[in-house]
């Protein structure tokens, strides 16, 4: 069951529901959906994603939905928020293929963003992004995240280097853009 916390044009952001584990295990399975995300060697099974799930759910993570019909698409939240300096990293996954180009990702990250600023009370969020995520880096500049620094070769993928992007946004930016 879903419950709208967020709501856009196309999705909302819903508390995560533990009994969707099916779904999102299948999605970390998949290693098309993974390759953008630091799991992608990884197995994920019933039981683990089980627990991973139950504790997102205490935390600012949500499930993303088509507002259209009530579908799971991926989810999207907060990590490492740090209350006295009101700073978080934020991270996003679609993990249903249908969804994807499609601007609910973008648009999912934009209500991330703006609870983010308004009911969490951050003033900084940033997020970490492999180089070769054009898709990502696109959405991500498109909201008004800035590059802020790069680890250079820090990710092998496909037998192949790759550099990892530190990006982020101010309240002050993301409500001016």
């Amino acid at each position: 069951m879903y419950f709208k916390k967020k709501t856009g044009e196309k999705c909302y952001l819903s508390p995560i529901d533990v009994n969707d584990v099916q779904k999102f295990t299948e999605w970390l399975n998949d290693l098309e959906v993974t390759e953008n995300l630091m799991l992608y060697s990884h197995i994920i099974s019933l039981e683990s994603e089980k627990e991973f799930l139950e504790k997102l759910s205490k935390g600012h993570n949500y499930s993303i939905i088509d507002i259209n019909t009530n579908v799971l698409i991926g989810n999207c939240g907060y990590v490492n928020i740090d209350n006295l300096n009101q700073t978080a990293e934020a991270g996003i996954f679609i993990g249903n293929k249908d969804y994807w180009d499609r601007g609910y990702g973008t648009e999912a990250l934009m209500l991330l963003m703006d609870y983010g600023f308004k009911a969490i009370n951050l003033h900084s969020i940033f997020l970490r992004v492999y180089s070769f995520n054009k898709r990502a880096i696109k959405a991500y500049e498109k909201i008004g995240f800035k590059r802020i620094g790069v680890q250079r070769e820090a990710i092998y993928r496909n037998m192949k280097r790759h550099d990892l992007i530190y990006m982020d946004i101010l309240a002050s930016e993301f409500y001016n853009n």
